[in-house]
């Protein structure tokens, strides 16, 4: 029988003790990441296309609950085999949560507040630790258990390069990690760490085709023929191949053939679909306008500091983030926070239509996208 490394009390271990309730500790942790505002701005944030107008277009908060359903379907494939002993709600609630770190404008958001903190980088599993664990609910955070928080800090990694994931058997120190070479220490966050590829590979096949960057003939036949013509088939195809081939091992990982196949989806995904041109154009306008964003919210700390301005005097932007530097004065001051961190933490906790509200009231000029 397949089970995690350590004792169920390490896992639901909680920063700040609780007494249990009828929900369990999972599901309860479910409740909290839904009811809380990191959860509620995921619905206007970007995934892939930044297309706020597209009601089709899939959106961070779409995607979210496409990984968490997938991990707990492929948690429910697994249990049947008598190998395995995983925990379902443990899967979802990881799912739910393991994108809330993410800025606005996906992974363009990463790049642009990683370029103005270097040589540091700003990391959305990171981050999204830093936001249950540390700024939600003016410093409180969600008080999640150590599981859950464990597979939001892991739950990205290159594994193109390994098809037999495991729980790391050391114990991770989220408090201490700064880089993407940590493993889950739980079967159910492996499983989400591949369940966020299955989830956005044909996903986003659909979405260039709406964009019209791509037709479903573009896609090679290889793939088309082995894993499905559509988002709904390649996920079947793929949640099948990994329940399969991984009930009688110790290990979550796909079929050989089916593992470089995904391979070479991976490969057309990034060359015709984020390689496109239209994306590199939109993704230099947004990267150069959330720069500019940065460091006027930054010059605008260094000039005033805690100082709440008010008044017609100042821009309406400007008085947004110093009413936040408020909320948050007790927690930063505590943590001796930089200026780089309280710009990104802010600029990270944004939604799309904020951040291009915001440039336009700071920079006065508009994102076209």
């Amino acid at each position: 029988m397949n089970k995690n490394p350590f004792p169920n009390e390490v896992y639901t271990k909680r920063t700040h003790p609780t007494t249990s309730d009828v929900r369990g500790e999972y599901f309860r942790d479910q409740t909290k990441i839904v009811h809380s505002q990191p959860f509620r701005r995921l619905k206007s944030k970007t995934q892939v296309f930044a297309d706020p107008d597209n009601d089709h277009i899939c959106t961070r908060i779409e995607h979210v609950l496409h990984v968490a359903t997938i991990a707990k379907t492929i948690c429910k494939g697994l249990n049947t085999s008598g190998n395995w002993q995983l925990d379902e709600e443990l899967a979802y609630a990881i799912g739910l949560a393991h994108d809330l770190g993410h800025a606005p404008f996906g992974h363009e958001g990463e790049s642009a507040i990683s370029k103005k903190i270097a040589p540091e980088t700003f990391m959305h599993e990171i981050n999204g630790y830093r936001v249950v664990e540390h700024i939600t609910n003016y410093g409180q955070g969600l008080n999640l258990t150590y599981a859950v928080k464990d597979g939001i800090m892991c739950h990205c990694g290159e594994d193109f390069y390994n098809n037999q994931l495991k729980p790391s058997k050391t114990l991770n120190d989220l408090e201490k990690i700064k880089d993407r070479k940590h493993l889950p220490t739980t079967y159910e966050g492996c499983i989400v760490r591949i369940s966020d590829k299955i989830a956005y590979f044909g996903r986003d096949i659909e979405d260039a085709v709406r964009e019209k960057l791509i037709t479903f003939e573009d896609v090679p036949l290889i793939i088309r023929k082995e894993l499905g013509q559509n988002n709904g088939e390649i996920i079947n195809t793929l949640i099948n191949d990994l329940t399969e081939n991984s009930k009688d091992k110790d290990y979550i990982g796909f079929s050989q053939e089916k593992f470089e196949i995904m391979g070479e989806l991976k490969k057309f995904n990034y060359k015709y679909i984020y390689g496109h041109p239209s994306i590199k154009e939109g993704r230099e306008k947004l990267q150069k306008a959330l720069q500019e964003l940065f460091d006027y919210y930054k010059a605008l700390f260094e000039k005033y500091g805690w100082t709440l301005l008010d008044g017609i005097e100042h821009k309406q932007t400007a008085k947004m983030f110093t009413h936040y530097l408020q909320a948050m004065k007790a927690v930063y001051i505590k943590e001796n926070a930089s200026a780089n961190q309280i710009v990104s933490d802010y600029i990270a906790g944004m939604t799309d239509n904020y951040a291009l509200e915001a440039i336009k009231g700071a920079l006065n000029y508009s994102v076209k996208l």
